[in-house]
């Protein structure tokens, strides 16, 4: 017996610097009913999906930086999404940025959600791989400052059962970083969703690097998704937004490292696939055994008899 999530991946179009968080929350109403519409259980929304990609820019204004900041999920613009999926009988995950008052302090984290058929946020993520600088580089019109305004995310890479299966949740810059899909597949993680908001050719980049982007984007989901025998779900936000130009190309991932559905524009996009969840169970039993297989035994060996320091 098969255990399927038919899962819609909805890839947004730019989101202007003056559109409001209503209109933004429409866009995404209308993708969800889209989805709802193609018998979709979970529709998959990106990083910072509420606003534009505001790390672009040098904000030194504390009160117009924490503007762009959720203080609450659901709050008032976003309450709507959640009525709205809990009226289809559609789950999502949705990428924004996170004010938080935590230990009697404010906190800023770059954050995803889960939330189920019901509207119940059943798991959340802060983004731990922050990407950029946190001082704004001189006569760069394109900044890139998300560790300026977020904190690494502290609640490490948990997972959650839900859907029928185990799912786990990541952000953007995660999605370089083999510890981020392995420390979910540990853990017997069966799909995972990924929000992105990725630039393209940024001020100082060499062509040749601009030009392998988007090979690297699905090259490091691919292979995190074969060697965990796990669906990946990466979506993006994609096309020429306030002058820079943003990675589509969003795309559902098999557990064999195979691209099953990807998107064909740079605008308000969805595809669909029916992922069956125990698709990863012969990878997972077999080449990637990790109690068979995997000895970890041998990183300490070479750090004992080099003296090199392991990976901080």
């Amino acid at each position: 017996m098969t255990r399927i999530v038919r899962v819609g991946a909805a890839q947004m179009g730019p989101i202007a610097r003056k559109e409001s968080r209503s209109g933004v929350v429409d866009r995404l109403i209308a993708l969800m009913r889209q989805a709802h519409s193609a018998g979709c259980d979970l529709v998959v929304f990106p990083e910072l999906a509420l606003t534009t990609f505001f790390p672009r820019w040098l904000i030194e204004d504390p009160g117009e930086l924490d503007d762009w900041f959720e203080r609450e999920m659901p709050g008032p613009e976003t309450k709507r999404l959640f009525d709205e999926g809990r009226h289809l009988g559609i789950g999502f995950y949705l990428g924004y940025a996170e004010l938080a008052r935590e230990r009697e302090a404010t906190h800023h984290y770059n954050t995803s959600i889960l939330v189920d058929k019901a509207g119940r946020i059943v798991g959340k993520y802060r983004k731990v791989h922050l990407p950029g600088t946190v001082d704004p580089l001189s006569g760069d019109p394109g900044q890139h400052l998300e560790k300026r305004y977020f904190e690494v995310g502290n609640l490490g890479f948990p997972v959650y059962r839900a859907f029928g299966g185990i799912i786990g949740m990541c952000i953007c810059n995660d999605r370089r970083w083999p510890e981020t899909y392995r420390v979910m597949g540990l853990q017997g993680v069966e799909m995972i969703l990924l929000g992105y908001n990725s630039p393209v050719g940024l001020d100082g980049d060499p062509f040749e690097v601009n030009a392998l982007e988007p090979f690297h984007n699905h090259l490091v989901m691919q292979s995190g998704a074969y060697q965990n025998a796990t669906w990946v779900v990466g979506v993006a936000k994609a096309g020429h937004e306030e002058g820079f130009d943003m990675i589509g190309q969003s795309a559902i991932i098999a557990p064999s490292g195979e691209i099953v559905a990807m998107c064909r524009t740079l605008t308000d996009e969805l595809i669909t696939h029916d992922c069956d969840l125990d698709a990863g169970r012969y990878y997972r039993n077999t080449i990637f055994n990790f109690a068979a297989h995997r000895r970890t035994e041998h990183y300490r060996l070479i750090v004992e008899r080099t003296g090199a320091e392991p990976p901080s």
